[in-house]
């Protein structure tokens, strides 16, 4: 059934190191997002964020954006993407303008907001964000509505997010091979924290950490923007490899024992519990090795430490020092180990949560946990709107060609491109 002409389809595109995932959502007349259908491939041709092997990244976004269409039954032409490589930036611009006194009128902040366009341009990157914040009328600062009262100066500080051309550019580029026209990329600690942080945390302070596959994402929210970032280059799938080494089994197998067995906090049953696994190289139907909870933990617990102790450094390095009481929330794939809040909460010395995405109606239970904030939020942005003071789409990054329409379109232009 073809959507509303009034109610346009929403695409968005996760591209992770793990997993590439797709979710297609509308709009009730009540303004809520309506889930029509999702699409979930294995990450390939992305290591740390970044695109490694287009070929392979853009099959496996073909292939998620084609299974939520069949899923919904709809077909879609661009979508909002993800970008959560370590090559993000955050800073703040101050813009000011005179007004002599006189009363501000909207005319002044489109003043205020042409002039702070000007003043975002970041030298070798691409501005993803450029949201403002508090105004500021002469010295008193956060200001809400400037529009009505009297002032010497108007001002505003300006959040700006960039990114490094040349990794944005891959991310465009994979993704309209895919022939999917490219809505806007979206840093991916912005849409992470519309999903899982509410408004009243953001007004009063909160750290973010999105512990995802290969890249773990620290971003410091506080009156209600984000104010600071820093990428770790380690995630979950590390602990995954460090598994894999050290017991000579296969990835997917080690994936397995972090999941069903692993956790971050240890227990006196760990020495007697055994797990059963079969060795690299091993033939089908050999007898499986068996190693025990604890000597998995030390793994695991090793790998943990040295993650917490680079959030915890990167917390620091952010301003993040006041009292013990502001929280931490926990999101990204990586969340989802056994008790990991408990130990971060225990190593940091804060309140910490672990993050899931709101649930939107439709939502199917597997996109339901930390591992799809960025997916929700990102659905979130494209329906609520950016309060951006310009258009976030990529425009004169790439030249933007129009994509074939619906599968069939997407797999003729394919065949014709020499797939």
């Amino acid at each position: 059934m073809a959507a509303p002409s009034d109610r346009p389809l929403i695409g968005a595109l996760d591209i992770g190191s793990s997993k590439i995932s797709a979710l297609i959502c509308m709009t009730d007349p009540d303004g809520r997002l309506r889930v029509l259908g999702t699409g979930q491939r294995e990450g390939r041709g992305v290591k740390r964020g970044y695109i490694t092997d287009m070929e392979a990244a853009e099959v496996a976004v073909r292939e998620a954006v084609e299974q939520a269409e069949r899923m919904s039954g709809q077909t879609i032409d661009d979508v909002w993407a993800s970008f959560g490589a370590g090559a993000l930036s955050s800073e703040i611009a101050n813009v000011e303008v005179e007004l002599g006194g006189h009363q501000v009128e909207r005319s002044d902040v489109d003043q205020l907001l042409a002039t702070g366009r000007e003043a975002i341009d970041r030298p070798g990157h691409v501005v993803l964000h450029a949201n403002p914040a508090l105004y500021t009328l002469d010295d008193v600062e956060g200001v809400v509505q400037p529009v009505g009262l009297h002032a010497e100066r108007l001002g505003v500080d300006i959040h700006v997010i960039a990114a490094e051309s040349g990794p944005l550019r891959n991310i465009d580029l994979t993704i309209r091979q895919a022939h999917l026209g490219v809505q806007a990329i979206v840093a991916s600690p912005i849409a992470s924290a519309l999903a899982c942080l509410s408004q009243e945390e953001r007004d009063l302070g909160v750290a973010l950490v999105e512990l995802g596959a290969e890249v773990t994402n620290v971003s410091l929210h506080a009156g209600g923007m984000l104010v600071g970032l820093r990428s770790i280059p380690l995630g979950a799938r590390d602990i995954t490899d460090d598994i894999a080494c050290a017991f000579g089994v296969r990835r997917r197998d080690a994936e397995r024992m972090k999941c069903f067995h692993g956790s971050a906090m240890t227990s006196p049953r760990d020495n007697h519990d055994m797990i059963e696994a079969h060795a690299l190289g091993s033939d089908d139907g050999a007898e499986p090795m068996r190693v025990s909870r604890a000597q998995l933990m030390t793994v695991i617990r090793q790998r943990i430490e040295e993650v917490t102790g680079e959030i915890e450094g990167a917390l620091k390095a952010l301003g993040f020092t006041g009292p013990v009481g502001r929280q931490v929330v926990l999101t990204g794939g990586g969340a989802e180990l056994k008790n990991i809040a408990d130990y971060m909460q225990g190593v940091l010395g804060r309140a910490v949560r672990v993050g899931r995405p709101r649930q939107l109606t439709g939502l199917p239970d597997a996109h339901s946990g930390p591992g799809f904030t960025t997916l929700v939020g990102l659905a979130m942005l494209a329906g609520g709107g950016t309060g951006d003071i310009r258009d976030i789409a990529l425009g004169d990054v790439t030249k933007k060609r129009k994509p074939a329409t619906g599968i069939v379109g997407r797999l003729m232009a394919a065949m014709k491109g020499g797939y």
